[in-house]
């Protein structure tokens, strides 16, 4: 089992997932995610012999949300980064980061180089990039979204069993089996049921497109080793091979079969690959 810490870092309080002692290794989930639905790549990588420290980003899991007027932007998700190390006192630290957490470990790596000394990526490239033409419509639906949900405020789900169905929509792909575990960890009680730990507003439509040109400019800065790891659907978008290109110091690994959610899926498998990285095993790219 993990234990939780909190720290105060870039004016919110965050909370992160422990396990393990010696050197740090830091988590960093995705999209709707959180620290908690790694337990089982935490404890194998404490078993290995580091402290895993899993961050949940703001508005995400037990970590503060953004307050009242403002919103989430990858540089906030970045600063709050770089305050955490800063708190607990890592000057420099290995990071393993999936899908939307490695975009923020990419912007930590190119732009503080000297503070990752290892990065793995589970399908954390970035998402495809997007014309300049939709700026406009997405301006216009963020600002005419946010207070529409602000006024709904979080969904209630009246079962476990409806909560491990609406995992299901939004994952697919992901067994049933090991939906129920991440389900359970994903939400808290309320009356009338249970609602999701992520703040609603990340279920609005960002004002930001994907700027790709600007967001590759950050990989050819990384020196550290960097590790791209495939769970069988990176490469479904045409901009991922050349984009993993960019990663100057990367080497690859497929985990066949295990889809996006790989730390649900095959933990073990990405245990070992990521044992593998981090110890230095097979290290040229």
């Amino acid at each position: 089992m993990s234990a939780s810490r909190f720290v105060v870092a870039n004016g919110l309080q965050h909370h992160l997932r422990v396990w393990g002692e010696g050197e740090p290794v830091l988590l960093l989930h995705g999209y709707l995610d959180l620290a908690a639905s790694f337990e089982r790549v935490g404890l194998g990588l404490a078993a290995a012999g580091w402290q895993v420290l899993a961050l949940d980003f703001r508005g995400h899991g037990e970590t503060d949300r953004a307050p009242e007027g403002s919103y989430y932007h990858f540089p906030d998700y970045l600063a709050d980064v770089v305050g955490v190390l800063d708190a607990l006192g890592v000057p420099a630290v290995r990071v393993v980061a999936h899908s939307m957490g490695g975009s923020v470990a990419t912007m930590l790596a190119g732009a503080f180089p000297e503070r990752v000394t290892a990065l793995a990526l589970l399908e954390g490239i970035g998402p495809p990039a997007m014309p300049a033409e939709v700026a406009p419509d997405r301006t216009r639906a963020w600002i005419e979204g946010v207070p529409k949900v602000r006024a709904r405020g979080p969904r209630v789900h009246p079962t476990m069993d409806e909560v491990r169905r609406r995992l299901q929509a939004s994952h697919p792909t992901v067994p049933e089996a090991c939906l129920l575990g991440v389900a359970e960890r994903s939400v808290r009680a309320v009356d009338g049921g249970y609602v999701f730990l992520f703040d609603p507003l990340h279920q609005t439509l960002s004002p930001n497109r994907f700027d790709a040109e600007g967001f590759e400019a950050y990989a050819p800065r990384i020196t550290c080793p960097v590790l791209l790891v495939d769970g069988g659907e990176a490469a479904r978008y045409p901009d991922y091979v050349p984009r993993a290109k960019r990663y100057a110091t990367a080497r690859s690994v497929e985990l066949p079969g295990a889809g996006h959610m790989m730390h649900w899926t095959r933990p073990e498998a990405l245990i070992a690959a990521l044992v593998a990285f981090l110890r230095g095993e097979g290290a040229s790219p």
